[in-house]
């Protein structure tokens, strides 16, 4: 009985209201193990700075911005903590109900809805259905306060980021006759469970599937060579965390090497694929890793197709 080839997806897994992953289920329908593994983490910044906006109110600002759902979690930490210390009263406060909060997309928009009531949580929501990107955002951002038949006094907006911002909707806000006060509230940075996660997801297949000799170094002495894995990336920013613990778990082919080696101590076979030729692109110039298939697409059915459609052409 042929056993499933492993698929790691460098990614931290997303459930639908089903429970279901749509990248796992994608590889899953088509007769592979697909298993995410979160490669970055969250962390917040600024916290005491955003705990002392919050607590002066909103009466300062035209409005705020929240592209995502980091963000979100930190206005929700500095909220509950405010709840917490019995600071939820008071006329400046309560404006933060009348603010609008301009959002990107609807995920965004019922995050903010989650937060539990009270004076410092957002009530007025706006651009969640007219806005699927930042640019969008900004444009319907100046319009709606150019149209607004009670203007605020305040042409300052408060705008929550993270440590990899583009500069797309600064230049259109401040392009409209507005100022923008920024303040980052989240970084990402490389996971430190990552090598703790990767062992157990190794430990749960090692030896489920078959060999499939990839490099040069793999023998059929290795008790890991008896694994068939593809690799995923997803973006290039967690690439250089990952890539040297990967190294030592799997052989990593490496670009225009025609002799069959590849990069690490591990003896675990894998072939390379990308969510998009931008990430390929990353790979291959600063890491020099060969890359096999980039999807066509950034979506689960036209990853798991590329791959799939590999395979079938190397067993043909």
């Amino acid at each position: 009985m042929t056993m499933p080839t492993n698929v790691l997806l460098l990614r931290a897994p997303s459930e639908d209201a089903g429970g279901v992953d749509k990248y796992e289920e994608a590889f899953r329908t088509r007769g592979y193990r697909a298993i995410s593994v979160p490669v970055l983490e969250t962390v917040h910044t600024n916290i005491e700075q955003l705990k002392e906006t919050v607590r002066r109110g909103g009466a300062g600002y035209a409005g705020v911005i929240v592209t995502s759902g980091r963000a979100v979690e930190a206005w929700r930490l500095v909220v509950q903590q405010l709840v917490e210390e019995g600071e939820h009263t008071g006329e400046p406060t309560a404006k933060w109900s009348r603010t609008p909060f301009y959002v990107v997309g609807d995920t965004t928009a019922a995050a903010l809805r989650a937060i539990p009531s009270s004076p410092y949580s957002p009530q007025n929501i706006r651009g969640a259905a007219e806005s699927g990107t930042s640019e969008k955002l900004a444009h319907f951002i100046a319009a709606d306060l150019s149209s607004s038949p009670s203007p605020s006094p305040s042409k300052k907006l408060f705008y929550l980021v993270g440590d990899k911002n583009r500069d797309t909707l600064p230049t259109i806000i401040k392009d409209a006759g507005l100022d923008l006060e920024s303040l980052q509230v989240y970084a990402t940075q490389g996971s430190s469970r990552f090598e703790e996660d990767l062992l157990n997801v190794l430990n749960r297949v090692q030896g489920l599937g078959k060999h499939l000799k990839l490099c040069s170094r793999a023998t059929s002495t290795d008790p890991q060579a008896d694994e068939r894995w593809w690799i995923v990336y997803f973006a290039p920013s967690s690439a250089k965390h990952v890539s040297p613990i990967l190294s030592r778990h799997f052989d990593i082919p490496l670009k225009d090497d025609a002799t069959g080696n590849c990069s690490g101590t591990g003896s675990r076979g894998a072939r390379l694929a990308a969510i998009g030729p931008t990430t390929a692109s990353s790979l291959e110039s600063d890491l020099e890793l060969r890359i096999e298939v980039i999807a066509a697409k950034p979506t689960p059915e036209s990853l798991a197709n590329g791959i799939v459609s590999f395979d079938e052409q190397q067993t043909a």
